[in-house]
């Protein structure tokens, strides 16, 4: 089937992206589902900074690649020995498929699914093989997604199926920067009730830790950003405390204000002045822990006596260490309880032909998430 899709050929094109246009709406060739795979209808998809940083080159990938990644949609055809979805069914787009058979998967870490990470690197789906092609050259998938498409076919393993009692641009968030967010606050730091917790970068996942903080019964939230539009979001989402990270006194600040520093920190930008300031802020015995996807050249450094002296962990946090399937409808469920109020992050909604105006937006850290509804 023909389908129009959102497709970078060359990345490390110059801002704004409005001129520059890396982006090209095309008709592509979508083939039928093969074994084990599932056509979707995507009816709303996220722009998020994984895919800004495929356009900026600091995460390379194999081009061309129809992007997008954070999404829902609806099941529209499922392929040879695929019995537990069908047709007409909703679902979440997740980023790593998880084979289940690996060592990582086996141990309940489908986040490092191993399979999964070889084709998300190659550009595959999980199979190895790829279902977008123009007349005369095939079109990589981007992380077994590509989102940014009318129609995506993906392998069973990269869909969660969900109740149809949520709009499908709330749906869309808990693929990525839900799971991530929240993820880090609950799986990979699983924070204590009266924890304090700080987070470092107010995007769509920033602002998912701090609402799973608070969720998790963290008496102190503290929330840092450059971006003051930021700040005061994270006060009306309940942050205890506020800060400018411009602001040259802003680590000394937050180490007097907290007692010497906070019990978990979470630092969400990808970005190594962030994870500097996310370190300064952990108090002795506290554990740092970042989301970020930064350049793969790029280097963190940190007194090594601190690990020791002061009992100090630092630690990643990868699709925020969840088991999607477990771990989406939980979320949701919170969701609609009012306890996890991710709907706030939705700052506005665009038509697949905005899409590079929507990207200078997020790279200047206008918006939070960016909507693109089919």
């Amino acid at each position: 089937m023909k389908i129009k899709s959102a497709v970078l050929r060359e990345s490390g094109a110059p801002t704004p992206y409005a001129e520059s246009r890396p982006i090209k709406i095309e008709t592509l060739e979508l083939d039928s589902p093969q074994r084990g795979e599932v056509l979707v209808q995507i009816k709303a998809a996220s722009l998020c900074h994984s895919d800004l940083s495929v356009m900026d080159g600091s995460r390379p990938r194999p081009l061309p690649m129809a992007l997008g990644h954070e999404a829902a949609g609806i099941v529209a055809k499922v392929g040879e020995g695929v019995t537990d979805l069908a047709e007409g069914d909703h679902v979440v787009c997740v980023f790593v498929p998880s084979c289940g058979q690996c060592i990582p998967c086996k141990e309940g870490r489908p986040a490092l699914c191993e399979p999964g990470a070889e084709s998300n690197t190659a550009g595959t789906l999980l199979s190895g093989g790829r279902r977008l092609h123009t007349e005369t050259e095939n079109v990589n998938h981007h992380v077994g997604v590509s989102a940014f498409s009318e129609y995506t076919v993906v392998s069973r393993h990269s869909l969660i199926k969900v109740e149809k009692d949520i709009p499908f641009e709330k749906l869309a968030l808990f693929g990525c920067a839900v799971i991530t967010g929240v993820g880090a606050v609950i799986n990979t730091a699983n924070i204590k009730l009266g924890s304090t917790v700080a987070v470092v970068g107010l995007g769509g996942v920033g602002l998912s830790a701090l609402i799973g903080a608070i969720a998790a019964g963290a008496s102190k939230v503290v929330a840092i950003d450059i971006n003051d539009s930021k700040l005061q979001l994270a006060k009306e989402l309940g942050a205890t405390h506020t800060f400018n990270s411009k602001d040259p006194d802003a680590v000394h600040s937050i180490r007097e204000q907290t007692s010497g520093g906070l019990d978990y920190v979470f630092e969400t930008a990808g970005a190594v002045s962030a994870m500097e300031v996310a370190y300064q802020i952990t108090k002795r015995g506290g554990t740092t822990i970042t989301t970020g996807l930064p350049h793969p050249e790029h280097h963190f450094s940190f007194p090594y006596l601190t690990l020791t002296a002061e009992e100090r962990t630092l630690k990643g946090s990868y699709v925020g260490s969840c088991v999607p399937n477990r771990d989406i409808p939980r979320f949701i469920d919170l969701f609609k309880q009012g306890r996890l109020p991710v709907d706030r992050l939705h700052s506005e909604s665009i038509s697949l032909e905005d899409i590079n105006e929507g990207f200078d937006k997020l790279a200047k850290g206008e918006s939070l998430r960016i909507i693109i509804k089919m």
